[in-house]
């Protein structure tokens, strides 16, 4: 068989750039840049309106609030919904739901990719945190609230760590998936509706501005994002090929059966 067609000249030349230094640092630096605009750019701006009550932001997270509080009063069945989903898929049961993955993950023989998925978790919830100190914004105060919440308002803590597990989760299982248009549009579905409907549920409880929720779904969008860039960045200097995570997740080995797997 000759392998020294296009094909085996396209790979020669893919290695010898991923060995040239020059290449692999661009690499690094355009990766860096992405991410940082990513994390710093859209939530700093929005951040910056928050604290500087921006009258029509003010006005506008006053209107839906009021809105979806007026729904909810008359609405028990409403209430009771949106409190069993803001419970079920809380912080702490979507940590609880990584921690799983990560033990999975590690029992598969992937101890890279179960340190990305702490790493996610882990820096997007201190930051979180972090930020609700610096910015110091207060909850909703309503006459007659159907549920409470304690602590600073923004960014919402259930949007972000949504935003945080929903994106962990499909960049970890796409693979699996990435040869079935069914199961990719199944993993995003399910992805959108745990950030999604998780923010929604906060603002018709009337427990976080329309802002905090924003604020949180771009934060823990960004976090995933950069780290992403981070562990691509890794894969490329391993010696491994260049992946299109969207579609493909971050590692598309992880669908393909180990030397010790029943399946190889």
């Amino acid at each position: 068989m000759n392998t020294t067609g296009p094909t085996s000249t396209r790979e020669r030349s893919w290695r010898a750039r991923r060995l040239d230094p020059d290449h692999s640092l661009g690499l690094r630096l355009t990766l860096a840049a992405t991410a940082a605009f990513l994390v710093l750019v859209p939530f700093a701006l929005l951040a910056l309106l928050v604290l500087g009550a921006w009258p029509p932001l003010l006005r506008l997270d006053a209107s839906v609030t009021d809105t979806f509080h007026g729904y909810a009063v008359d609405h028990p069945a409403w209430v009771h919904v949106m409190t069993v989903w803001t419970h079920a898929l809380g912080p702490g049961p979507l940590r609880v739901a990584a921690a799983v993955v990560v033990v999975w993950l590690l029992r598969r023989g992937a101890p890279r990719l179960a340190v990305w998925v702490v790493a996610t978790m882990l820096v997007g919830g201190l930051l979180g945190a972090l930020l609700k100190l610096l910015v110091g914004r207060d909850r909703p105060e309503l006459l007659d609230p159907v549920a409470r919440a304690a602590g600073y308002s923004f960014p919402s803590g259930h949007a972000l760590n949504a935003a945080l597990a929903a994106g962990v989760l499909l960049l970890v299982f796409l693979p699996f998936a990435r040869d079935s248009r069914a199961g990719r549009v199944a993993l995003w579905t399910a992805a959108a509706l745990v950030m999604v409907v998780t923010g929604l549920s906060r603002i018709a409880l009337g427990v976080h501005w329309t802002s905090d929720v924003v604020g949180g779904w771009v934060l823990g969008v960004a976090v995933v994002a950069a780290t992403a860039a981070g562990f691509a960045t890794w894969r490329t200097s391993t010696g491994r090929r260049t992946t299109r995570p969207l579609r493909e997740g971050i590692e598309p080995e992880l669908a393909e059966p180990g030397p010790d797997d029943p399946r190889a």
